[in-house]
């Protein structure tokens, strides 16, 4: 006998219960919206480290949620990153820290440890239904809804957000998209070991052709309690029970760690992947994280990318569902995160064709390039052992307003951000707020803020911005909030410059004649609004016209 839920039309069903279902759910239910969280799985599987670099931005995003800073004071944070080839150091990197935001670049932390934290504040949120042991059969949909079938029991909801990961493909087929890309044939072996490493604590070390690994790569990370995770390449017949059986695994470990104990707290053998779905909006599905998007993990791309998934698309499902935007906001999370997912696995496949050379001239390249790293600057540059993630610059998204005057000039260098402008995630900086310290993009992710330079008539921009949408949009004077001039300085603020800043922390526009006109066509825009509604609007007298 089938099961109907009938009570849930202005719910977001989320899809899987890992980190980017966690934050989805608890993201939505910040904005008001209840969820109903389904996994397929019994129950929490705690075991292995799997994702664990967590990056700043995305910290940010769980501190909206009450959960960034208890995360990063349980990580691991590393400053150094060190890149060897065969037997000696070719160069490292230190993160400096431009003293803006209160998180670290990076801390490591194992992703079962992070969701234990994320479910505490889950079960603390009672807009959020959790149900394990529901493995979707089916999805159709209506102009209403989506129906989930799960076995037995079915459930409506007003959209679904699938972030089923890696091994959705049942959710792929449901849907009707496509999941083209590669799979390499070497295979990557995962050992979480505790022990005792004297300064290796704040260190991630990479190392390419070691004389204990010949041919192949290591990386070697360190994570809390004295436990460190290596990565072994190995060949694709590369039997792990045979290695565990001959002993030639505690040689293998030894060869790295010296004549120390040791423990092995969890293995895993996998094999890379860099593949993309054709659509990440079907109709009333969302997808988001692995499910739609897999590539290796070189550059830690994965789970941050999928949460800044979550993120995106939490707030637009928000806005749509309390009538603050139309549905065609919904458009603009394919056309956002679709193109992220292209970066990623653009800057990912890269740093693969380095570390598994695919011909003989990308294996010579290789080569000359490590041979050379070592006394050469320009060589170094070209050892590409993972571009560490960062957020997309949403500089090409209908939702952005550009600005002549900040061009965005491409892909910065490593370890650089972006200088500030239209679609570029807003910089982070101390403010104050009736004589309270806090952050910006705290205040940010609390839905539209705007910025106003010295010279900006506030008044006829906050009236233009109740215009433009029924949401609360937070108006605030850089001279009154920004004492240090740190904000200033991060976003080279001009005079009479307006700053709008979207629910995401993402700038939206920078207005250099924040006339009202401007401002609502900037605001509207930021919905989703289409040129040609704009335009019907601007005919009906919903909008003043530009003149």
């Amino acid at each position: 006998m089938t099961t109907i839920d009938t009570t849930m039309n202005a719910t977001v069903a989320v899809l899987g219960n890992g980190p980017v279902g966690q934050t989805a759910a608890l993201l939505l239910a910040r904005w008001g919206v209840p969820v109903v969280l389904l996994d397929q799985r019994p129950h929490r599987d705690p075991v292995g480290s799997k994702a664990i670099v967590q990056q700043r931005d995305v910290l940010d995003v769980w501190e909206a949620v009450g959960a960034g800073r208890r995360i990063a004071d349980e990580g691991l944070t590393w400053t150094t990153a060190r890149t060897f080839y065969r037997d000696r150091e070719l160069f490292n990197h230190t993160f400096t820290d431009a003293d803006r935001s209160t998180f670290p670049p990076f801390v490591n932390i194992s992703q079962a440890r992070t969701e234990q934290i994320l479910d505490e504040y889950i079960a603390a949120e009672p807009l959020i239904d959790v149900r394990w042991d529901h493995r979707v059969t089916g999805i159709t949909q209506d102009p209403d809804g989506v129906t989930i079938t799960c076995g037995p029991r079915t459930l409506t909801a007003a959209y679904l957000l699938a972030c089923a990961g890696a091994r959705g493909d049942d959710i792929r087929r449901l849907l009707g998209i496509s999941f083209d890309g590669h799979s390499f044939d070497d295979r990557f072996l995962i050992c979480d070991i505790r022990t005792d490493l004297p300064g290796w604590a704040n260190e991630r070390r990479f190392y390419f052709d070691p004389p204990w690994n010949p041919g192949r790569q290591v990386l070697i990370h360190p994570c809390p309690d004295n436990t460190f995770r290596i990565d072994w390449q190995v060949p694709a017949d590369y039997d792990d029970q045979s290695e565990m059986d001959a002993g030639a695994r505690d040689a293998r470990i030894r060869a790295i760690i010296g004549d120390r104990p040791y423990e092995v707290v969890w293995r895993s053998v996998y094999r890379f992947h860099s593949r993309i779905v054709d659509r990440m909006r079907v109709g009333r599905v969302l997808l988001a994280g692995d499910l739609a998007h897999l590539v290796s993990p070189f550059g830690a791309r994965g789970l941050n990318s999928g949460v800044q998934d979550a993120e995106n698309a939490a707030w637009k499902l928000a806005f749509v569902l309390h009538g603050w935007a139309g549905a065609e906001l919904l458009d603009s999370y394919h056309t956002e995160r679709h193109a992220a997912a292209r970066e990623n696995l653009e800057v990912t496949s890269a740093t693969m064709r380095f570390l598994v050379p695919g011909n003989e001239a990308e294996h010579q390249r290789r080569l000359s390039t490590l041979e050379s790293a070592a006394t050469d600057p320009a060589a170094r540059a070209e050892v590409d052992s993972g571009r560490l993630a960062e957020p997309f610059w949403y500089v090409g998204s209908p939702l952005t307003t550009p600005d002549p005057t900040r061009p965005f000039t491409g892909r910065p260098p490593r370890s650089a951000v972006p200088t500030a402008g239209p679609g570029i995630l807003v910089p982070d900086a101390p403010i104050s707020l009736a004589g309270k310290r806090t952050q910006l993009r705290r205040l940010a992710r609390d839905g539209f803020l705007l910025l106003a330079a010295e010279g900006v008539r506030s008044e006829a921009v906050q009236a233009a911005a109740h215009r433009a949408t029924p949401v609360s949009v937070r108006l605030l004077r850089l001279t009154d909030v920004d004492g240090t001039g740190a904000l200033r300085h991060a976003l080279a603020a001009r005079p009479g410059e307006l700053w709008i800043i979207r629910p995401d922390a993402h700038i939206a526009a920078v207005l250099t004649d924040p006339r009202p006109e401007s401002v609502t066509s900037a605001l509207r825009r930021a919905l989703g609004s289409s040129a040609d509604a704009m335009k019907q609007e601007e005919d009906d007298g919903a909008l003043p016209v530009a003149r």
